[in-house]
């Protein structure tokens, strides 16, 4: 099955004040994030740096196409309530890694 990279940057309800542990519904979105590992969705994720202060994460989607892709973030409780979007899916051959993963 494809790979996707995903990336996400803060949406219209982020609070700027807090850290991301701090931001409204971090322990849902947490266990919704952990749902998706334990399904084999994501491969890896996390914060990432980025010269757009905007930017939070990038994450190896594995789904059939970029559409399937995004849809796996739709009932995310930081997607749902606009603490997060997704800015960017882009199809990404992983050629290294070091574990298996598809590269379909």
């Amino acid at each position: 099955m494809p790979v996707f990279a995903v990336r996400t940057a803060k949406g219209p309800h982020w609070d700027h004040g807090r850290e991301i542990r701090e931001q409204a519904l971090w322990d849902e979105h947490g266990a919704f994030a952990d749902s998706l590992v334990a399904r084999g969705v994501i491969l890896l994720g996390g914060p990432v740096d980025s010269d757009d202060p905007e930017d939070i994460a990038l994450m190896a989607v594995e789904a059939a196409d970029a559409d399937a892709a995004r849809a796996a973030f739709d009932t995310d409780p930081w997607t749902v309530h606009g603490i997060f979007r997704l800015t960017d899916v882009r199809r990404w051959t992983i050629w290294l890694a070091d574990r298996a993963c598809s590269a379909s």
